[in-house]
């Protein structure tokens, strides 16, 4: 018990001796220990590497999550290491309603919209990993060990100039000698620190080596993204420009009472028999009839899902084979088709002519 009274005795002097030691600094009457040049040129690169590791830090979050809200709850999650929520992005709610109104071109491009998603979560995913926990990690990690042997240097400083002080005023032959033991155990302690302070800072250099790479990972995973997603939009193009050029002006409305989307417009020349999507007409049965009998009919492979737009089409299903010919007055972008005892109009654009 006596030894803890003497222990917090002597911590309390010396804590008061720091404190005015640092007030007589700040109000001009006392001298300060500098800092050499290296070592404040150090500091000074660490406190920029911070406040610029912060900033693109935060930035890079508002890019891969712009929104503040989503990123608050993923934040709050995180401090109580738990998983947050898997929900969908913008992409990808797009791409489900395109999907969930019908119609072959919006299917289409609501697929293209769910895989840009995809590619925009593995983005993330990527960019969380490889670019901002390295980041996180140094502010949380190293340049906290900095900031404390930075402190504690501080605190050295302060035992160094209180001791050189105290050396100044003394007078008595004992009292000089005192303060002259003093001052060199603090010059010690004052340089085992400052040392211990440089390597760290130095530290630092390859600090920045190590973010260079974090930083060309970043870059790859931008580029591998981007990458996929013109891709996945070319693609689409490709897709939708295989389908019919010309829309019509009244739309169908979806059983549901949903968007409405326009369909494929049917050219039908004055001479164009009727046929039903059903079982075709005695007029339309004997056209195609006389086209088979004088082998005009071939093969087709259906390259995409077409709804009929009315009772004179054929619906067809991807990678399905119908049979397909010219009936006499018919436009050149249309071609009569037969599943069965199924016959009907389909657009040649549609179709890859297998014989």
């Amino acid at each position: 018990m006596d030894f803890n009274v003497k222990r917090l005795a002597a911590d309390a002097g010396t804590f008061l001796s720091r404190a005015v030691q640092f007030t007589e600094e700040k109000l001009g009457q006392a001298e300060k220990t500098e800092l050499d040049a290296h070592l404040e040129n150090l500091l000074i690169r660490a406190e920029n590497t911070k406040q610029w590791t912060e900033r693109i830090m935060k930035q890079t979050e508002v890019l891969l999550q712009p929104n503040p809200n989503v990123r608050l709850e993923e934040f709050v999650y995180e401090k109580l290491e738990k998983k947050a929520p898997t929900r969908m992005n913008n992409h990808e709610l797009l791409g489900q309603s395109m999907i969930e109104s019908g119609g072959n071109a919006l299917i289409k491009c609501g697929e293209t919209e769910k895989q840009i998603g995809g590619a925009e979560r593995e983005l993330i995913h990527s960019s969380a990993i490889n670019f901002l926990t390295p980041f996180r990690n140094f502010l949380e990690g190293d340049f906290k060990t900095i900031l404390k042997e930075r402190k504690l240097l501080q605190v050295k400083r302060l035992d160094l100039d209180a001791a050189k002080t105290r050396l100044k005023k003394a007078r008595m032959t004992d009292a000089r000698a005192a303060a002259e033991q003093e001052l060199r155990m603090s010059q010690s302690e004052f340089d085992r620190q400052a040392e211990i302070t440089r390597l760290l800072l130095e530290g630092v250099s390859s600090t920045h080596a190590h973010h260079l790479r974090c930083l060309s990972d970043f870059v790859e995973a931008q580029t591998t993204y981007y990458a996929q997603c013109y891709q996945y939009m070319v693609d689409l193009q490709k897709q939708l420009g295989s389908f019919p050029s010309t829309f019509s002006n009244n739309n169908q409305s979806s059983a549901s009472g949903g968007a409405s989307i326009s369909v494929p417009t049917i050219p039908v020349s004055a001479s164009l028999p009727s046929v039903s999507s059903g079982h075709g007409s005695s007029t339309a049965s004997g056209g195609f009839n006389e086209l088979r009998s004088s082998n005009g009919s071939r093969k087709a492979r259906v390259l995409y899902d077409y709804d009929a737009a009315s009772s004179s089409e054929l619906s067809l299903l991807a990678d399905e084979v119908i049979t397909v010919g010219s009936v006499p007055g018919m436009d050149s972008d249309w071609l009569m088709g037969e599943r069965g005892n199924q016959m009907g109009k389909v657009p040649i654009t549609y179709l890859e002519l297998l014989n």
